[in-house]
Order: structure tokens, then C-alpha cells, then sequence
């Protein structure tokens, strides 16, 4: 069972805590991997980050294909999460990175997808065998 949480507070969270309580730097490279060409590939703490946050975002489409009260109230805690995100990016200075701004898209994607998913199901949920209700 699915508790009404946007999921992109936690990844909003943890950007604040590098950014904020630790002052890490998002190019900062956390672990390297030595690739098969002979290239070696430095993932930073930023890019950890957006793959934590595509995850999540996998996880926000399953969500928004449920109909129902708790899907649009998650729908709309997500769009907060999303207005709250752009203020800052927008008025924080620490936010103005690369990391954020492609955190911002992963969570307008969240926002837009979800909203036309769920709208989808519902229009789907509200005809019954390709026949429209009739008003009586």
C-alpha cells in the first residue's frame, strides 16, 4: 500500500544536507570506476544524486498510474515539492548548480507526468467498454 509521500522530498533533503550542513561540493568525486576502454569514470556526489533521483522518479510513475483521493493528494504534495524546489533554485545561491537544475526537470517531469498519467487512468476509469455514460 502506497502512504501519499512525494518521494523527491528525500533526494530535496539530502541536496540540502550535502549543500548546507556538510558544504560539499557537488563535483566532488565520491568513487571512481575503471572502465573497460581504459577510461576511468569519477562519479561525483552530484551525479549519485540524479541517479537516486531517476530512481525515484520510476517509482513516482508507478504511483500515478493508482486512481483515487490518495493519488491526487500525492500529486499535489509533489507539486509543492516542485514549487518549493524552484524558490529555492531560484532565491538560494547554493542551489544555482547543475545538480539542482536537473533535479528541478526530474521533478517537473514528476509533476506533468503524474498529473497526465492519472488524468489517463481516470478518463479510462470513466468509460465503461468504449461507451461514454449517458445523462439522464
Amino acid at each position: 500500500m502506497w502512504v501519499s509521500f512525494p518521494l523527491f522530498l528525500i533526494s530535496f533533503a539530502i541536496y540540502n544536507m550535502i549543500a548546507f550542513l556538510f558544504d560539499l561540493g557537488f563535483s566532488d568525486t565520491v568513487f571512481s570506476i575503471q572502465m573497460m576502454s581504459g577510461a576511468t569514470l569519477g562519479v561525483t556526489s552530484g551525479d549519485l544524486l540524479i541517479i537516486f533521483s531517476v530512481l525515484l522518479l520510476f517509482v513516482e510513475i508507478l504511483k500515478a498510474t493508482r486512481f483515487g483521493v490518495k493519488s491526487i493528494v500525492d500529486h499535489l504534495l509533489s507539486f509543492v515539492v516542485f514549487v518549493g524546489a524552484l524558490v529555492e533554485f531560484l532565491m538560494v545561491q547554493k542551489a544555482a548548480t547543475s545538480t539542482f537544475l536537473i533535479f528541478l526537470v526530474i521533478c517537473a517531469v514528476d509533476v506533468i507526468g503524474g498529473f497526465s498519467i492519472s488524468i489517463r487512468a481516470a478518463a479510462r476509469d470513466y468509460t465503461v467498454e468504449g461507451h461514454h455514460p449517458v445523462a439522464h
